[in-house]
């Protein structure tokens, strides 16, 4: 008997994708986008709606064409170099970067203003929160009616409310573009969107989603992509109506705060002036929501894929990731931050390269000879720009400075677009590849 979800249930799938997606930095980081960018608001959207919308719905329609995991989608590349990609992205998105950033965030917008921002409070809260994260991980079967049925509605409330609010109480004039949105906001809006590590989110919760379809009984793998594809629509527009409302929350509060003001001064700004003395608590409610929807996902996947190749049980790994997410944590916000932007720099080009060229797989004779060398010159020139973003920018030679797309953060991509160019000459020249049979 083939299974089949309802509507209701394909709605909720597409729900849950979407709050997996949305954490706090999704909620921050678009309004900074907004007051900087100023005139030049809706430039910059487009530039961070591209890597922070459009990569991550390609990502999860990607991976549901090959079945839902990063090792299938990485397969040109060769099953070492496979794994070993896999293997960095759910380390980043998981217990080092993304799954910490969620308690931090979360603890500094709605506790914080609280109790203090000191260590002990900070551990009381993370051990609260990560002990609700491992006990709702525990049960990934039932993801589909935790977060799909209960928790993403939740969430989708609160950020409706703040999102009409935005568009009907604007909270004051626009201020002139920053230099670097002036120069180029396009670029400088796409180069944002990798802050919400979107990308990186949808590489690992593919499988995540395919399988909160297969624990309504869908087996058949037509069926599984197509209702993974559907999802990651639903998520699209959510994500891009989200990030609309708060591009125009920012772009209309340089009255309330400066313009160098991080996302969350922005937020509380705003609500305490539309919301009064409910405002942060209208805050706090909607930052954990969505932080701990987004935790949770990504302890079930990254536990889901360490227990096909370690010798450890799925729940066993969701107790470690929760605990060392939660020791993580307590380093605090800022060296978080710190340490994340130059991996996520490095790291992120060779995963659009992967992600963008996984679409043309029948264009070649041989998948492998353009999508490895061109993922690898990405790699390369992404490390330069990572190590410009370091304290250790000064060993790079003086024209790692002056490469073409370098002053906006894109170094990679002419280089990149070169090797594929010559790659793909390569594989016309020598074409199919040739299969020897042995007698």
């Amino acid at each position: 008997m083939t299974y089949r979800l309802t509507s209701r249930d394909i709605l909720a799938l597409g729900f849950m994708t979407f709050a997996l997606f949305v954490g706090a930095g999704n909620i921050i980081f678009p309004p900074m986008v907004g007051i900087q960018s100023g005139e030049h608001v809706w430039v910059a959207a487009l530039g961070f709606l591209a890597t922070a919308v459009g990569l991550p719905v390609m990502t999860v329609i990607a991976l549901a064409r090959v079945g839902g995991g990063i090792d299938a989608l990485s397969s040109p590349i060769g099953k070492a170099a496979g794994l070993l990609l896999a293997t960095v992205c759910y380390l980043a998105v998981g217990p080092l970067f993304a799954t910490p950033r969620t308690a931090t965030v979360s603890f500094e917008v709605g506790i914080a203003p609280l109790t203090g921002d000191g260590p002990l409070p900070l551990f009381i809260y993370s051990l609260i929160y990560f002990a609700l994260v491992i006990g709702i991980s525990l049960y990934p079967g039932k993801l589909l009616d935790t977060v799909g049925h209960v928790l993403a509605p939740l969430k989708i409330v609160a950020l409706t409310i703040l999102g009409v609010a935005a568009l009907v109480w604007p909270a004051g004039g626009i201020a002139p573009a920053t230099a670097d949105y002036q120069r180029a906001a396009f670029s400088t809006g796409f180069v944002n969107g990798y802050l919400t590590m979107d990308t990186l989110g949808a590489l690992v919760f593919g499988i995540v989603i395919v399988n909160a379809a297969r624990s309504r009984g869908v087996e058949d793998a037509k069926l599984l992509t197509r209702y993974t594809m559907l999802a990651g629509l639903i998520a699209g527009v959510g994500l891009t109506l989200v990030y609309l409302s708060l591009f125009k929350l920012g772009s209309g509060s340089a009255g309330l705060v400066d313009q160098n003001a991080n996302g969350a001064a922005i937020l509380h700004a705003y609500v305490q002036q539309t919301f009064g003395s409910m405002g942060s608590f209208f805050l706090a409610a909607l930052i954990f929501i969505a932080c701990m929807v987004t935790a949770v996902g990504l302890t079930c996947a990254c536990a889901e894929f360490f227990a096909q190749y370690l010798p450890l049980s799925y729940k066993a790994l969701v107790f470690i990731l929760g605990l060392f997410s939660m020791v993580v944590s307590n380093l605090g916000l800022s060296h978080l931050i710190q340490i994340s932007i130059p991996v996520l720099t490095a790291i992120y080009p060779p995963c659009i390269v992967l992600i963008v060229l996984s679409f043309t797989l029948n264009w070649w004779n041989r998948s492998a000879r353009i999508i490895a060398p061109t993922m690898l010159v990405s790699l390369l020139f992404g490390i330069v720009d990572a190590i410009k973003t370091t304290s250790f920018k000064e060993i790079l030679p003086l024209f790692s400075q002056h490469l073409p797309l370098a002053d906006q953060g894109l170094a990679w991509l002419p280089p990149s677009l070169a090797m594929m160019v010559i790659a793909a000459v390569v594989d016309r020249v020598k074409g199919p590849q040739q299969v020897v049979v042995r007698q």
